[in-house]
């Protein structure tokens, strides 16, 4: 049986990576630091608010509930901001060592609603329907197509800010209408129903 050749192996990891990786470019976004603005979301570090007991934790109030209020799935997501914030961007990275933007959302989907997204952005823009930007809800996957091979992915938190891994910052909740997210903009997809959101209590 023949054996791969160098050369053949590292193109075959390079190809692995391209598929699951997101939008890389090294422009740090207009408003630095944006996190000084998404900190005023409630429920985020520096907000002024206290860190939750186990018992008021929003993922487990969340999958006990069959309808449970957008202003608690948002708790939910910021949660997993606390998990994530400052883990580094790496292109095909999957743990806290290193994430990139599709394996981040994989993580909070899994990890929030119990629900298995694929790897890569060219399969998540594939996931639930297209909604319009203006109907944005907490737990919405948002997209985005900067100039290059690669798209980028995050989780709308609500209020104009979404959660994603950052090629220049790491994980980190940016702001919707930050000049460059809003230019490079392509499409929000709902792969998150209520029916699917009323399913997690009954399946815990």
């Amino acid at each position: 049986m023949p054996t791969a050749t160098p050369l053949r192996t590292t193109a075959l990891c390079l190809a692995a990576v391209l598929l699951s990786g997101c939008a890389g470019s090294g422009h740090r976004d207009a408003d630095v630091p944006e996190d000084y603005f998404a900190r005023q979301l409630p429920g985020l570090p520096g907000s002024g608010n206290v860190q939750m007991s186990a018992i008021d934790n929003p993922v487990a109030q969340l999958r006990s509930l069959q309808t449970p209020p957008p202003t608690l799935i948002r708790q939910a997501l910021l949660e997993q901001h606390r998990r994530w914030e400052g883990t580094p961007y790496r292109l095909g990275g999957t743990s806290e060592r290193g994430i990139d933007c599709s394996a981040l959302v994989q993580h909070v989907y899994r990890d929030t609603f119990d629900l298995e997204l694929p790897r890569s952005t060219y399969e998540q823009v594939k996931e639930g329907r297209e909604i319009d930007r203006q109907a944005l809800k907490a737990g919405d996957l948002v997209f985005f197509r900067p100039p290059g091979a690669y798209r980028h992915v995050g989780v709308y938190v609500g209020d104009g800010y979404f959660l994603h891994a950052s090629t220049s910052q790491g994980v980190i909740i940016s702001r919707l209408d930050n000049s460059y997210w809003q230019r490079y903009y392509w499409q929000a997809r709902r792969a998150l129903e209520p029916t699917r959101i009323a399913q997690l209590s009954r399946t815990l």
